[in-house]
């Protein structure tokens, strides 16, 4: 028996449905593939690359893990263990926050900034290759854009302090 049936599904119109699947098959793929690459390059993760990152261009080259969690979209267990593990190789050290000792800040090690920095290449090189490159120039500044709009619509809400001050969980 034939399938005659057009592609899409109700409640979107084809355009839209194969801009959907599309996506969904990037979010799976895109970070896998990254993450080897980097990985063979550097010896870093995706993940670990980002937080790094993210450091690099905090004020002092430190944040709040808190702060650290939402900015790389991890939970607070998960941002925990990526920076023990990069605080065991030298790449971050953990402080107490100067004014909130129940609190603790991951800051980049020089040694951290060295490996982020000689990273670098790879993760623009992977960057191209796997999505740059397939854009074309003149885009490239809208769908960053529309991107950065659809992952701030999506982004958590940030935890709102209680009336104690503290912040809830």
């Amino acid at each position: 028996m034939a399938n005659t049936e057009k592609p899409g599904v109700e409640g979107f119109s084809q355009e839209e449905w194969v801009l959907w699947r599309s996506l969904g098959r990037l979010i799976h793929v895109l970070p896998r593939v990254v993450d080897e690459d980097l990985m063979r390059a550097s010896g870093l993760s995706g993940t670990e690359y980002a937080v790094l990152a993210n450091l690099r261009f905090a004020p002092g080259h430190g944040l709040r893990m808190a702060e650290l969690a939402a900015a790389t979209s991890l939970s607070a267990s998960r941002i925990t263990r990526v920076v023990d593990g990069l605080r065991s190789r030298g790449l971050v050290r953990k402080d107490r926050h100067a004014a909130d000792a129940r609190g603790a800040v991951a800051a980049l090690t020089g040694e951290g900034l060295d490996r982020l920095r000689a990273a670098d290449p790879h993760h623009a090189a992977s960057a191209r290759g796997r999505v740059l490159d397939h854009v074309p120039p003149d885009s490239v500044a809208e769908l960053g854009e529309v991107l950065r709009r659809v992952a701030a619509a999506n982004a958590p809400a940030p935890r709102q302090p209680r009336d104690d001050g503290t912040r809830p969980g």
